[in-house]
């Protein structure tokens, strides 16, 4: 990945692990445990868990 579409990425993980839901967009149906970021040039599936507060990274894919 481009080093500014990785960034751009980064800079909005690092946005949901401060605001998760806010930050985030739903995957599907939203049940805010799977959640989705998406940039001009990317995108991250997440699973949010909210017992630990946690985020753990599903699937990262680069649309450039």
């Amino acid at each position: 990945m481009p080093p500014a579409a990785s960034e751009t990425l980064t800079l909005a993980l690092a946005d949901a692990c401060h605001e998760p839901l806010g930050a985030t967009e739903p995957y599907g149906e939203s049940d805010g445990v799977v959640r989705m970021i998406v940039t001009e040039q990317a995108f991250a599936v997440l699973l949010l868990g909210n017992t630990l507060k946690t985020i753990t990274v599903l699937q990262i894919n680069y649309l450039g």
